[in-house]
């Protein structure tokens, strides 16, 4: 990809980076009373209520409810637990890769849903998880009329029946429905924590955003970007900051760190080649700064992370 000139919006680069895939897709289902826990891992986690009700509870945050035809999204799993009720005590486990029954074991299931996990590229995960929301939470209510509701919906119909390749595509779907969960725009900017999702529902730095991310090796300034928002340099310098949580010149150094670990792990680019795509000025200016944000020169990244790829 030519960075460079990348007619992407930034959320599609976002996604491009982190390369996501249905790693476990399964059902859960549970009867009566039962309570589950689960320790955090660093990849994101979903699920889909299909049937009744069941409650979520994420360390440091208040209960959910999660009724039948909800949608949530966990960019980064953190520690949770499941439960039929709130005053259930919940056992902790392990995920699985097959179905899983929770409570009774005998009778019909009143509760019923999908979930998972999505494997996403390692390497950039810490980075662009961090521009992310924390949770994803949208209600049957508001989720069913949406192009959203509409994918839930043909997966429910796809788990609900037996066609031939029905795997491939629970996958693909479960792709589709991720990045429509990301752009979803029912979510208020009070919902979101500062990160690229807000910024992107701010009309004036969603400009700025889109041009530093189809111009990376441009030579952006505060004060260039700032008519690009159509705002003062100290306004605009303010309210990117609130919106996304880091100085838009710092936003701009993380992005093309990123792009310039993208290449190192495909191998392909040499360190002038992608110092040149990443607006530096020399592979020996491209090291130095490389050197001093990730702690090893781009050589020794490039040979760590290919050593550790089959694993």
């Amino acid at each position: 990809m030519d960075y460079g000139t990348s007619n992407l919006d930034p959320l599609s680069d976002v996604i491009a980076l982190l390369r996501p895939n249905t790693a476990i897709s399964k059902p859960i289902t549970g009867r009566g009373r039962w309570g589950v826990g689960y320790a955090a891992h660093d990849a994101p986690g979903f699920t889909i209520i299909l049937k009744g009700e069941c409650w979520i509870s994420l360390a440091g945050q208040e209960p959910l409810s999660l009724r039948q035809g909800a949608f949530l999204l966990l960019p980064s799993t953190p520690a949770f637990t499941l439960s039929s009720h709130l005053d259930v005590a919940c056992e902790p486990r392990d995920p699985m890769d097959k179905p899983v029954r929770h409570g009774e074991r005998e009778g019909e299931a009143d509760f019923e849903s999908l979930g998972g996990t999505f494997r996403i590229e390692p390497v950039n995960a810490p980075l662009l998880l961090a521009l992310l929301p924390r949770m994803i939470h949208i209600p049957a209510s508001e989720g069913r009329s949406t192009r959203l509701g509409q994918v839930i919906e043909l997966i429910v119909e796809e788990c609900d029946g037996d066609e031939p390749g029905r795997e491939m595509i629970l996958r693909r779907m479960l792709e589709v429905l991720l990045v429509e969960a990301l752009r979803w725009r029912g979510m208020a900017p009070a919902d979101t924590q500062a990160g690229l999702l807000r910024g992107m529902h701010d009309p004036a730095l969603a400009r700025v955003l889109g041009a530093m991310h189809a111009d990376v090796r441009a030579n952006w300034t505060v004060a260039g970007l700032a008519k690009v928002a159509g705002q003062s340099r100290s306004a605009f310098a303010a309210r990117f900051g609130e919106v996304l949580g880091c100085g838009p010149i710092e936003y701009l150094a993380r992005w093309r760190m990123a792009l310039a670990k993208e290449s190192l792990l495909r191998g392909t680019k040499t360190l002038d080649g992608i110092a040149d795509e990443i607006g530096y000025e020399s592979a020996s200016a491209f090291s130095t700064a490389f050197r001093k944000r990730l702690g090893c020169p781009p050589g020794k990244f490039a040979r760590m992370h290919a050593a550790a790829e089959p694993t």
